[in-house]
């Protein structure tokens, strides 16, 4: 078919509009902008992993490679994240020096090989017991955690410079930074030529490496050894310093120490933004016998960066709970095992030591307890499910955590 009579017309009316000394209008569709790029990742944070001497018997075959299995019910929500934390309350200072529990703690290595294998990869040691064994205790386990690249290592530090250079991770194109303080040593000193080695709090101190790394990361994490010890409440103190590291744009605070749950808020940032606090998240394993103790939780978080065609960047926490966690074990001491709450049973907690033992008056221990506890601190950011399990989320009514 021919298309000369279009053509002509065209013309026609081209010359006419021309003639009459009217530009002809010519209509071009604007493209729509670009999609925006986005990226994502996961994370998953646990509370203290305190070893008391219960936890590191031997095995039958007179070794450590049992540790791992007191992380078997919780391994595959560990595993899904794509960065891992937990706060490693025990030095690794070697048998020769004779490993040891409460008040100075000295941990078998194979614990980090239990972590390793769990799943985690941001591991922090800045907390009150990381000078229990001295500069030995920490240079032996700066020199475990050396010997495996894939862990990021945070809150000990074997210079300076490396404590200046600032600890940087990726994850899925997003860059995030760490920052880790505790509150003190149980008054153990830091070696007088290695101040730097385990960071304290300094508001100072904070303030200028908050600042100074910042700008550098998409994402700011900062672990936070602090509070009062077995109090469900932040105190005045933690309160203050959560303010402080809101107004310093932080994205996420990671709280422990007070081996109980605490709260988590959100904080109006100094950019109009909002930072996350986790004041406490408990336990995460520990020979702790105090039925609050057994309850600690596993911070579970999904953060996006959206990066518009023009280079402008948007960071946001899509997503953020508490899935509650219990410290099982039995008579004797035995049978140690962290199960998410979700998977706790009325038949486990009648087997816990602490209802076993009718004279430690402990007995009001059971999976309904656990959720009042839980349901009483963490209110509406409890996750009663697995969050990975995304065929399970179907029925499941979580829109107070967008």
């Amino acid at each position: 078919m021919s298309s000369r009579p279009a053509v002509v017309g065209f013309l026609s009316v081209f010359l006419l509009a021309s003639c009459l000394g009217a530009e002809p209008e010519v209509y071009v569709e604007k493209p729509p902008a670009p999609e925006p790029t986005i990226h994502t990742f996961t994370l998953v944070a646990a509370g203290d992993n305190l070893f008391h001497d219960v936890l590191f018997r031997r095995s039958p075959e007179g070794d450590f490679s049992h540790f791992v299995s007191y992380y078997l019910p919780i391994m595959s929500i560990i595993q899904a994240a794509d960065i891992a934390f937990v706060n490693q309350e025990t030095v690794f200072a070697g048998e020769e020096v004779g490993f040891s529990s409460w008040p100075l703690f000295n941990t078998p290595s194979e614990a980090g090989l239990a972590l390793i294998e769990t799943g985690f990869n941001v591991v922090n040691h800045a907390n009150n017991h990381a000078m229990d064994m001295g500069e030995r205790g920490a240079v032996y386990t700066l020199d475990f955690w050396d010997a495996h690249p894939g862990i990021t290592l945070i809150g000990l530090y074997g210079s300076q410079e490396t404590r200046d250079a600032f600890t940087i991770t990726e994850a899925n194109g997003i860059s995030v930074g760490w920052l880790t303080y505790t509150y003190g040593l149980n008054g153990m000193p830091l070696p007088r030529d290695r101040p730097y080695m385990v960071p304290l709090i300094d508001r100072e101190v904070m303030e200028r490496e908050i600042t100074g790394l910042r700008p550098l990361v998409d994402f700011l994490i900062v672990s936070m050894h602090w509070g009062y010890e077995y109090v469900h409440s932040p105190n005045a103190e933690q309160v203050k310093l959560a303010e402080l590291m809101a107004g310093l744009n932080v994205d996420l605070v990671i709280g422990h120490h007070p081996h109980v749950l605490q709260p988590m808020v959100f904080l109006p940032r100094g950019d109009g933004g909002e930072t996350l606090v986790v004041y406490s998240l408990g336990n995460f394993l520990s020979a702790q016998h105090d039925n609050n103790t057994l309850l600690g939780g596993l911070l579970y978080l999904e953060a996006q960066k959206k990066v518009e065609w023009h280079g402008a960047r948007h960071i946001s926490i899509e997503r953020a709970g508490i899935i509650p966690v219990v410290t099982h074990y039995e008579l004797g001491f035995i049978n140690f095992r962290v199960y998410p709450l979700f998977e706790y049973t009325e038949e486990l907690a009648a087997r816990h030591r602490n209802r076993a033992r009718v004279d430690l008056g402990r007995q009001n221990i059971s999976v309904d307890y656990f959720y009042e506890l839980a349901r009483r601190v963490l209110g509406d950011a409890l996750i009663d499910y697995n969050p990975f399990a995304r065929d399970c989320r179907d029925d499941v009514d979580d829109s107070y955590l967008d």
